[in-house]
């Protein structure tokens, strides 16, 4: 029998397991609300599905140039001068199998095993447990309350030494809260002084909720780190596994030699419908997703604390309520088993995103339908008083 590599005992993503019992529910019962899920709860706009359906009837939809089709690096390069006021060059542009294939083709060609990357604790397991699998050496920062869940300056020259990397994301997974603009300006210029390479996570960029907090991307303030972007998450396309980052020139040799080795390029048919996520009718439809989503959000943040639910990360952005839930269990795993048993509402335990207090939070997605959102709340609430 062959044996397995040690870098693939890497933890599992146990929020996959949630959604396993939550379908096994659904066919049992028929009664399931998913609060467990990251992504939206719509397809895709009606432009890119009109523009899928000429591209199955028009384009070849063979192999494209391992970066992306030039009209969509263009797409995305005006997205970015447009929201930001930052010039891109399409160039710049590196086109990728999902905001996934972005992190494991900057890892690997930014960092060598042993390197040392500073992850936020709490925040999106599959940084932590990508770069594990690489070799790299993973250094998480407590990020807390204190600091919005956030990292800052000061704990990186905390450090021993400067890392060779820091990921970080605004607005964040799980707890949905950003990075403030002069600490983000901070933190890029920090980064570009000591040799550590900046890999800003923007995939939730475009659903925050208060005018006052915009969201800042990283390339406003240095060209040297990397930012990724994705059409999963603002753009209702989470299965179209379909990506970006905007690399510096350096970079880019390595990235293409890695890619056109390992994907070729990124799927074909989402490249050709995604050029016309960016136009006007489809930000009209999302942006009102974006509405629901804050009528959502709203029904969380004053239902949970009438449950006895009250110590919440602030929501800033994305479609995520990230709650401690200490005085109702240390086994956040089995404490969100027990609720769907109980009640058909499916959440996801904090285990994957905090490894030394994911025991006792949980984190709400409210992406779903309004009336979803309300009736999870009735349910949660019944089961809490039993």
């Amino acid at each position: 029998m062959s044996k397995q590599s040690h870098r693939s005992t890497i933890a599992p993503f146990y929020v996959m397991d949630v959604w396993k019992a939550a379908a096994e529910r659904a066919r049992s019962h028929g009664d399931v609300l998913v609060l467990a899920a990251g992504q939206p709860s719509t397809q895709a706009p009606k432009p890119v599905i009109e523009a899928t359906k000429r591209a199955l009837d028009e384009q070849l939809l063979g192999y494209t140039e391992t970066f992306g089709i030039l009209p969509l690096r263009e797409a995305i390069a005006a997205h970015h001068e447009k929201t930001y006021g930052y010039q891109v060059d399409p160039d710049d542009v590196v086109i990728t199998t999902g905001s996934s294939g972005a992190f494991t083709l900057i890892f690997l060609a930014a960092f060598d095993p042993g390197d040392t990357v500073v992850v936020a604790r709490p925040g999106y397991p599959a940084y932590r447990n990508t770069l594990a699998a690489l070799g790299c050496d993973v250094v998480e920062l407590d990020c807390g309350p204190e600091t919005r869940f956030q990292p800052t300056v000061e704990m990186l020259e905390a450090l021993p030494e400067p890392p060779a990397g820091l990921v970080v994301a605004s607005p964040a997974n799980p707890t949905g809260t950003m990075i403030d603009r002069d600490e983000l300006a901070k933190l890029a210029r920090w980064c570009e002084a000591n040799g550590t390479l900046l890999i800003s996570d923007e995939i939730y960029h475009g659903i925050t909720y208060s005018d006052e907090t915009p969201t800042a991307s990283a390339w406003e303030f240095s060209r040297d780190g990397i930012v990724i972007g994705s059409v999963s998450k603002y753009f209702s396309m989470t299965g179209w596994r379909l990506g970006w980052m905007l690399a510096p020139a350096h970079l880019r040799p390595a990235l293409q030699r890695l890619a056109s080795n390992m994907t070729v390029c990124p799927p074909a048919v989402s490249q050709f419908a995604a050029i016309h996520a960016f136009g006007p009718e489809a930000k009209e439809e999302l942006d009102g997703h974006v509405r629901r989503y804050a009528r959502n959000r709203q029904l969380l943040l004053e239902g949970l604390p009438r449950l006895g639910i009250t110590d919440l990360a602030p929501a800033d952005g994305a479609f995520y309520a990230y709650a401690d839930i200490a005085h109702l269990t240390d086994d956040a795993r089995q404490w969100c088993a027990d609720v769907l048993a109980n009640t058909g509402v499916a959440l996801a335990p904090g285990l994957d995103f905090d490894t030394v207090r994911g025991n006792h939070t949980v984190r709400f997605s409210f992406a779903g339908a309004t009336d979803d959102i309300a009736e999870a709340i009735e349910r949660l609430g019944e089961y809490l008083k039993s």
